[in-house]
C-alpha cells in the first residue's frame, strides 16, 4: 500500500485504535490530493488495481465530487478519459484490456451504488448531445449477466432519485434536465429498455428471483413517465399477473410485479382512459389471494395494489358522466371493495394509502342515492365494522390507561388524535344509513357485553365511543323522540352493567354518551331512575377511581340542570345516596388528592344546590335540605379557624387545603339559588346565606397571608353579591377591608374586578363604599405601576412584569367603569384629590402611546365622559379644562394620530380613531372656541397645515355629520403626514 491507500484505510477506520491527530494528518492528506488537477487520473488509476473497498469508495466519491465541481473546466481528452472508464467499469470490462484490473462491480452494493451516480452526473452533463448512446450502448452489455443488469438497475434507480423522481423538490435547472432527459429517453431508448427487462424477467424469474425483483422495482419507478402501452399489452401484463399468480415464487418477486401493476394502475389519464385501461386489466383473477398470509410480503405489496385499485375505481365513479361507464365503474369499485374491507381489517396498509379518505368519498357517493342499495348498505356495515377496529384500543396499553401513568398518557393522547377523522366518517356514515348504524351499535355492545373479561374492556370502550360519537350526527329532534331503535339502545345502555366497568376509559366513556343522550330521557321520564342510579351507584359517583368520580360528579349536574323540575320527586334518594361523597369532599383525606383542572369534584354541590333551590321545592325542606349542609361545613371551617387562633403558627397545608375544599363547596352549592329567591320569596334561605359569608370573611382575618384562600374567600363574595344582590351591602365593608390588606399586583387584580362587579351591578349605590376605597387602591397602584411604558421585548416576559401588565390592563377597566356608570365624582372626593393628577399623566400618556389599542381606546373614552361631566360653567374642576384642551386634545387627538405607526389599515386602529374623533365633537360642545381655536391655531399651526383645510374642519367640526367628520379628518391627517414626515412627538 503507498500513502494514499494508508491514509484512506485510516479515515475510514472505526476500531477505535487510531489516535485523533493521525486520523486528521490523514484526512489533511487525502484532501491535499483531492485538490490535485489530476485528480480524476488518480482515483480511476487506483480503481484499476486496489482491492480495498473502502480505497474504491473513496476514490469513487472523489471522482464524483470533482465531476460535479469541475466538470465545467475539465478538457475533452479528460471528459473522455473519464466517461470511457467509469462507462468500462459499468460494464464490466477491464481498462485498456489489462485482464489483472480490478472490477469494481464485485464490490459491495454501497461502492456500486456510488459508481452509478457518477454515471448518472455525467448523463446530467452530457445526455443527449454529447453522449446520446449511452442507455442503447449499455444494453447489449446485459448479456454478461446478473452483474451488469445489477449495475444497469442501478444507474436508473440513481437517476430516478437524483434528476426524475417528483418525490423530491427539485431546482428550475434540474427540472428543466429531468425534462430533456425523458424527451431524449422517449424518443431513442425506453422502448429498448422495456423490452430488455421484459427478457430479463423472462429468463431469471426461476433462476434469480431476486435479480428479477429488482429489475421489477426499477421499472416501477418508470411506469408513470413512459408510453403505458409498453407495458399495459398483451406481452408484459400477462408475465406480471403470472408472476403474482403462481403459487411457490419467492413474496419478493411476487411483491414487486404487484408493484408494477399499482404503477400501471396509478398513471395519470383521462378518467375515461384510466376505466378502459382498468377493465383490461382484470384484477379480479387477484383478489382471492390476498386472504393468504397476512404478515407476508406479497400480501403486503397485494393490498397496496387492491386499496390503489379501487381509489382508481372510486375517482372513475366521482368523474365519468356516461351512465353506462359510470355503472361499470361502480360494479368494479363493488367487485373489489369485500377484499378492501378484508385488508383495512387484517392488513397492514400502505402510509400512502388513507383508510379515512377513501371510505369517507365512497360514503359521499352515496349521499345521492335514495333509497341505498342491497350492496351499499352491506358495504356500510363492512365500513362501521372497519371503524370500530380502528378506533379500538390495543390490550397491551390496557394497565397504562387505566392508571393513566406517562406510557398511558401518550397512548390515549395518539389515539384521541387517531379517531378524529374516522368518528367524523361514522358521523357521516350516520346521516347516510341511520338505520344500519344504529342496529351495528346495538350489536357491537350487545357483543362487548357477552364477549370474554379479557378482551371485552377494549370491545367495549370501542362500542360505547361509537355509540357517543353517533350522537352528533343526530338532530335534536331525533334525539328527543328516539328515532330508529334509539328507544330500545338508550334504555339497554342505561340498564347495562359492564363487567369491566371498573376500567376508567369504559367508565368514562359511558357516564359520557349517558349524558349526551339526556335529551332522550327528558322526554321520557320513565327513564330517569335508571339515569339516577347510573350516576349514583359505583358505575358513577361513587366509582372506585377518583378521576371517574369527579368526572361523574361534573357530568351529574350537567343532567341535573337539564331535567331540573322532574328530579324533584327524587331530591330525598339522591341526597342520601350522595350523603358519603359530600362528607368525604371536605375531608382531610379527599382534600389530599390531586386536584383535576375544572374538574375537582365540587360540581357534586353544584348539582345538589341545582336540585334544593328550585322554587318547586317546598320551603319547609329546601331550609332543612340547605341547613343540613351548610351547618356542618360552617362548623368544620370554625372548628378550624378557631385551632389556628389558639395555635398561633404556621398552618398546615393540609388544614389550608381542607378549609379551601370548604370555601369551593359552599361557592358551587349557592349557584343552584337565584337573587329573587333568596331575597323576596325566601329570604330565610337569604339569611343562611348572609351567616355563612359572615363565618367565611373570618378566613380573612385568620390567614391574611395565604392567598388560595383568599382568592376562594373573593371568589365567594362575587357569588353573594350576584345572588344575596343588595342585601350584600353590610358586609361589603368588612370584606373589602380585609382584602386591601395585602397590596401585591395579583391581589389589587382581584379586588378591582370585584370592584367592577359590585359597579357594573349596583350603579351609584355603591358610590359611598368607593369613596372609601378609591384613595387606598390609588395610593398604591400608582406608587407600582410606572409612570410611563412597562418593559417589554426581550429578557420582560417575567412573572413579576406579567402581573404589572394585568394590573394596567385591569385599573383602566375599573376607571373606565367608575367614569362611564356615573361615578366619575369619586375622583373628586377629600380623600381622592390628591391622585387626580397622577391618574390624568396616566391616562393622557396610555392615550396616546399603550400599544395595546383597545386599552388606548378605553383611555379616550373615559377622558370623553370626563369631559361631559366635568366641562361646566361655572368650571367644575379647576384647571381640568385647560389640561384638556392643552394636553390631551393636542398630544392625543392630533400628534397621536400623526404618527406613522397609527395605522389606518388596522381595524382596532380605526375604532381607535372614531373615538379620538368623537372627543373632538365632545370638547367643541362643550368648551366651544376655546378649544377650537387653540386646537387649530396651536396644533394645526405647527403641523403645516394650511388655512384652507383648518377652515374646512372647522366646519366640519360644527356640524352633525360624524362620518363625514371622520373621513374629513383621516385624510386631514394623512395630508399632513407627508408634510412634518414624522417629526411631531407627543411632548
Amino acid at each position: 500500500m503507498d500513502d494514499l491507500e494508508k491514509a484512506i484505510l485510516i479515515i475510514f477506520d472505526e476500531s477505535g485504535t487510531v489516535t485523533s491527530v493521525l486520523k486528521s494528518q490523514a484526512v489533511a492528506f487525502c484532501q491535499q490530493i483531492k485538490d490535485s488537477p489530476s485528480i480524476c487520473s488518480i482515483c480511476i488509476e487506483r480503481l484499476c488495481f486496489s482491492n480495498l473497498v473502502q480505497v474504491q469508495f473513496w476514490c469513487l466519491q472523489s471522482l464524483h465530487e470533482a465531476l460535479r465541481g469541475r466538470y465545467s473546466g475539465m478538457s475533452t481528452e479528460e471528459k473522455n478519459f473519464v466517461r470511457k472508464s467509469v462507462f468500462s467499469m459499468a460494464c464490466y470490462d477491464t481498462l485498456d484490456n489489462n485482464a489483472s484490473s480490478v472490477k469494481v462491480l464485485d464490490s459491495p452494493p454501497y461502492v456500486r451504488n456510488k459508481l452509478a451516480q457518477i454515471l448518472v452526473t455525467l448523463i446530467y452533463f452530457e445526455y443527449p448531445e454529447i453522449w446520446s448512446s449511452v442507455f442503447l450502448d449499455f444494453i447489449p452489455n446485459l448479456s454478461k449477466g446478473g452483474v451488469v443488469i445489477d449495475m444497469f438497475c442501478r444507474v436508473l434507480n440513481a437517476l430516478d432519485d437524483e434528476l426524475i423522481s417528483q418525490d423530491y423538490p427539485r431546482t428550475p435547472e434540474e427540472g428543466a434536465v429531468s425534462g430533456k432527459i425523458k424527451d431524449a429517453m422517449r424518443l431513442q431508448c425506453v422502448s429498448q429498455i422495456v423490452h430488455a427487462w421484459y427478457d430479463i424477467v423472462s429468463l431469471y424469474k426461476n433462476s434469480d428471483s431476486e435479480l428479477c425483483a429488482f429489475v421489477l422495482d426499477t421499472m416501477r419507478r418508470y411506469i408513470s413517465w413512459i408510453e403505458i402501452g409498453l407495458i399495459a399489452n398483451n406481452t408484459f401484463l400477462p408475465l406480471l399477473f403470472e408472476l403474482m399468480l403462481v403459487e411457490g415464487l419467492p413474496d419478493q418477486l411476487r411483491c414487486a410485479a404487484s408493484g408494477c401493476v399499482l404503477a400501471v394502475v396509478s398513471k395519470r389519464m383521462d378518467p375515461q382512459a384510466k376505466l378502459t385501461l382498468i377493465q383490461n386489466l382484470q384484477m379480479s383473477r387477484v383478489f382471492g389471494l390476498v386472504a393468504g398470509d397476512g404478515d407476508s410480503e406479497f400480501v403486503s405489496g397485494l393490498a397496496s395494489l387492491l386499496t390503489g385499485y379501487a381509489s382508481e375505481l372510486l375517482d372513475c365513479v366521482k368523474h365519468i358522466n356516461n351512465g353506462d361507464l359510470k355503472r361499470a365503474s361502480v360494479d368494479l369499485l363493488n367487485e373489489v371493495l369485500p377484499s378492501v374491507f378484508y385488508i383495512m381489517k387484517n392488513c397492514d396498509i400502505d402510509t400512502t394509502f388513507s383508510t379515512v379518505q377513501f371510505l369517507s368519498g365512497y360514503v359521499a357517493t352515496m349521499k345521492t342515492r335514495s333509497p341505498l342499495t342491497e350492496s351499499q348498505l352491506f358495504h356500510v356495515g363492512q365500513i362501521l365494522e372497519v371503524i370500530r377496529l380502528q378506533i379500538r384500543y390495543d390490550p397491551v396499553y390496557r394497565d397504562n390507561l387505566d392508571v393513566l401513568d406517562k406510557v398511558g398518557k401518550e397512548e390515549e393522547d395518539r389515539m384521541a388524535e387517531h379517531r378524529k377523522d374516522l368518528l367524523v366518517l361514522l358521523r357521516n356514515v350516520g346521516r347516510v344509513a341511520p338505520d344500519v348504524t344504529q342496529i351495528f351499535i346495538r350489536n357491537s355492545l350487545s357483543s362487548a357485553v357477552g364477549s370474554s373479561l379479557d378482551v371485552n374492556v377494549e370491545e367495549v370502550e370501542a362500542a360505547l365511543s361509537l355509540f357517543y360519537a353517533y350522537g352528533e350526527s343526530l338532530s335534536e329532534e331525533a334525539m328527543k323522540t328516539g328515532s330508529g331503535i334509539l328507544r330500545e339502545l338508550v334504555p339497554m345502555l342505561l340498564s347495562t352493567k359492564f363487567p369491566c366497568h371498573s376500567n376508567r376509559l369504559v367508565a368514562l366513556v359511558y357516564l359520557d354518551t349517558i349524558t349526551r343522550y339526556m335529551k332522550f330521557v327528558l322526554e321520557n321520564n320513565q327513564y330517569i331512575p335508571l339515569v339516577l342510579a347510573a350516576f349514583l351507584d359505583d358505575r358513577g359517583i361513587h366509582h372506585s377511581k377518583v378521576k371517574v368520580s369527579r368526572r361523574a360528579s361534573y357530568l351529574f349536574m350537567r343532567v341535573v340542570k337539564l331535567l331540573k323540575s322532574k328530579l324533584v320527586p327524587f331530591i330525598e334518594t339522591i341526597l342520601q345516596s350522595l350523603h358519603d361523597t359530600v362528607s368525604q369532599f371536605t375531608s382531610m383525606d379527599y382534600a389530599s388528592k390531586e386536584l383535576s383542572g375544572s374538574e375537582d369534584g365540587s360540581h357534586i354541590f353544584e348539582a345538589i344546590g341545582l336540585l334544593i333551590g328550585m322554587e318547586d321545592v317546598p320551603l319547609e325542606k329546601q331550609s332543612e335540605y340547605l341547613s343540613s349542609l351548610l351547618t356542618p361545613l360552617c362548623q368544620q371551617v370554625e372548628i378550624l379557624i378557631a385551632g389556628s387562633r389558639i395555635q398561633n403558627s404556621e398552618d398546615s397545608p393540609s388544614k389550608v387545603t381542607n378549609i379551601q375544599q370548604i370555601i369551593m363547596a359552599i361557592n358551587a352549592l349557592s349557584k343552584g339559588f337565584s337573587e329573587r329567591l333568596v331575597t323576596a320569596s325566601r329570604p330565610a334561605i337569604g339569611l343562611m346565606f348572609k351567616q355563612t359569608l359572615d363565618v367565611l370573611l373570618q378566613i380573612l382575618i385568620i390567614f391574611p397571608k395565604v392567598e388560595t384562600l383568599r382568592s376562594k374567600v373573593t371568589a365567594f363574595i362575587h357569588r353573594m353579591v350576584e345572588t344575596l344582590g343588595s342585601s350584600v351591602f353590610p358586609y361589603l365593608p368588612k370584606a373589602l377591608e380585609q382584602l386591601l390588606a395585602e397590596s401585591e399586583p395579583k391581589e389589587l387584580v382581584g379586588f378591582l374586578v370585584l370592584l367592577n362587579q359590585l359597579i357594573c351591578k349596583f350603579n351609584t349605590s355603591v358610590q359611598d363604599i368607593l369613596e372609601n376605597v378609591y384613595p387606598v387602591i390609588a395610593g398604591r397602584i400608582f406608587s407600582i405601576l410606572p409612570r410611563d411604558t412597562i418593559p417589554s421585548g426581550p429578557g420582560s416576559n417575567t412573572e413579576e412584569i406579567r402581573e404589572l401588565q394585568e394590573l394596567q390592563r385591569t385599573f383602566y377597566t375599573f376607571l373606565h367603569v367608575l367614569a362611564t356608570r356615573d361615578l366619575s365624582s369619586v375622583f373628586l372626593s377629600s380623600k381622592s384629590q390628591v391622585y387626580l393628577d397622577s391618574m390624568m399623566q396616566l391616562l393622557l400618556f396610555t392615550s396616546c402611546n399603550h400599544k395595546d389599542l383597545v386599552v388606548r381606546k378605553a383611555c379616550v373614552q373615559i377622558f370623553v365622559r370626563l369631559i361631559k361631566d366635568w366641562c361646566t360653567r361655572p368650571e367644575k374642576v379647576p384647571g381640568f379644562q385647560t389640561f384638556v384642551i392643552e394636553a390631551f386634545a393636542i398630544n392625543c387627538c392630533l400628534y397621536s394620530v400623526l404618527d406613522k405607526s397609527f395605522e389606518f389599515r388596522d381595524a382596532n386602529t380605526v375604532s381607535l380613531f372614531g373615538e379620538i374623533v368623537l372627543a373632538q365633537k365632545v370638547m367643541y360642545e362643550k368648551l366651544g372656541n376655546d378649544f377650537l381655536v387653540y386646537f387649530v391655531s396651536k396644533g394645526f399651526l405647527a403641523a403645516h397645515c394650511s388655512q384652507e383645510l383648518a377652515e374646512e374642519y372647522c366646519q366640519k367640526l360644527q356640524g352633525n355629520d360624524m362620518k363625514s367628520l371622520k373621513s374629513f379628518y383621516q385624510s386631514l391627517i394623512e395630508n399632513l403626514r407627508t408634510q412634518q414626515n414624522g417629526s411631531l412627538v407627543f411632548r
